[in-house]
């Protein structure tokens, strides 16, 4: 839990909305979840595919994470740690507690 925390911040959804416009904004859940209902401005990158796909993600940008529940998305940051990204958030929660806007197809 100790490299978890050096490696991103934990946001409740107050900080979350504060500061997730100005980032790039990732969920890593699956395709059917993202497209059943995500944050507005959400990009899908699902976990599952993270390893092939991180390179989409600026490294030189903040990164505001989330997920379902708050596990994977702390997972994925830990991964983009490990390759040298600085600025890591993830929403305390995940998605099932968001409270804020949200967009579905």
């Amino acid at each position: 839990m100790l490299r978890l925390r050096k490696a991103v911040t934990n946001l409740t959804q107050e900080q979350f909305i504060e500061g997730y416009r100005k980032a790039q904004l990732i969920d890593v859940r699956e395709a059917k979840d993202y497209d059943a209902g995500h944050i507005l401005g959400a990009r899908n990158i699902p976990y599952s595919q993270f390893r092939q796909r991180f390179k989409e993600i600026r490294s030189d940008k903040p990164v505001y994470l989330y997920d379902q529940n708050g596990g994977k998305s702390a997972r994925g940051a830990l991964f983009l740690k490990k390759k040298d990204y600085q600025q890591l958030f993830h929403l305390q929660g995940g998605f099932r507690q968001w409270t804020g806007k949200v967009k579905s197809k």
